[in-house]
């Protein structure tokens, strides 16, 4: 069966934007014609893949697991598009977002060394990192190595780059707003919103592990917004909490406070990945500057998940409720 890349493309950004409408705008085509595209799609492999409701256009169980598959069919489509029209181009890393700890590490990097010709290439939810290294539109990205719909082939090398520690937020009549450290054991049984979680992904996969080491409930429940909405909904709670990392994804609040979270601290493992094959002469020299500058020393006081510790250097946490 030869799925329709167009076809494909208009379930992604359906998805993407929740509405048929939307994704017209944003594909640049009719309403109808989108429609026409999604059933071409869904006749093609037998299955509905929205419900469509009056609250907007939700993949079904069916959609939910096409969609990390239709994302790398796109990515892959542009890989090859771009391995013909290209010849010479700076080095390209991935990093998921422009306010977390991977741009900040990449930021660093590009800082001390300006002469190096090297692109940050911001990937989301419909193409993370992973993807878009696996479909060769980056040499590099900035990721966890473990988890996810998708496992990562074996020709890719993954190097220990940061343990981004978790932090709760909580707003100013909350609960907790009077202290400045929580221990995790403390969180048990406290329902934490993390609703990125939800997206089929490594970082889901990584809350899916944490919960289950905690024992703290990991409410997904609710659309995908930014971080700022994100703190506004703290703000105006006095039982709602977040995690945060500590990049600069998280805008300040004057109603939020944030608790660092110890014994242990969850730490979310970022890890350098490229393919043992990519012979990009920039590779090398991030690399080294990857592994000079991993927070190693922190390690020792850190929960990440099992696959991840041999990688990282973390010793077995044991729970503690």
């Amino acid at each position: 069966m030869e799925l329709d890349l167009a076809a494909v493309r208009a379930f992604v950004v359906v998805v993407e934007e929740q509405q048929f409408g939307h994704a017209a705008s944003v594909l640049g085509i009719s309403q109808q014609a989108v429609s026409k595209r999604i059933a071409k799609l869904e006749s093609q492999l037998g299955a509905e893949l929205f419900d469509r409701g009056h609250g907007g256009s939700v993949p079904t169980a069916a959609g939910t697991r096409l969609l990390p598959y239709a994302r790398s069919l796109l990515v892959g489509s542009e890989a090859a598009v771009r391995a013909v029209r290209e010849v010479v181009r700076p080095l390209r890393v991935a990093v998921l977002g422009k306010r977390v700890a991977a741009t900040d590490l990449m930021e660093f990097y590009l800082a001390r060394h300006p002469h190096r010709d090297t692109e940050i290439v911001i990937s989301n939810m419909i193409t993370t990192s992973r993807e878009a290294l696996r479909g060769g539109v980056v040499d590099a990205a900035l990721a966890r190595a473990y988890g996810g719909p998708v496992a990562l082939s074996d020709d890719i090398v993954a190097a220990p780059a940061y343990l981004e520690p978790l932090y709760l937020l909580v707003g100013k009549d909350h609960l907790f707003a009077g202290r400045s450290t929580i221990a995790l054991r403390e969180l048990a049984g406290q329902p934490v919103w993390v609703p990125g979680a939800a997206v089929p992904s490594e970082w889901a996969d990584f809350y899916r592990d944490l919960s289950a080491f905690s024992g703290i409930p990991v409410d997904t429940r609710g659309p995908l917004v930014g971080m700022a909405e994100i703190v506004e909904r703290i703000a105006d709670s006095s039982s709602l909490t977040t995690f945060s990392g500590d990049g600069g994804q998280t805008p300040w609040h004057p109603n939020v406070r944030r608790l660092t979270i110890v014994d242990p601290t969850p730490a979310y493992p970022l890890a350098l990945l490229w393919s043992a094959g990519n012979r990009h002469p920039g590779l090398r020299h991030l690399a080294e500057h990857v592994a000079d500058n991993y927070n190693r020393d922190t390690a020792a006081a850190c929960w990440v998940p099992d696959s991840d510790r041999a990688l990282f250097g973390v010793p077995g946490a044991v729970a503690r409720r």
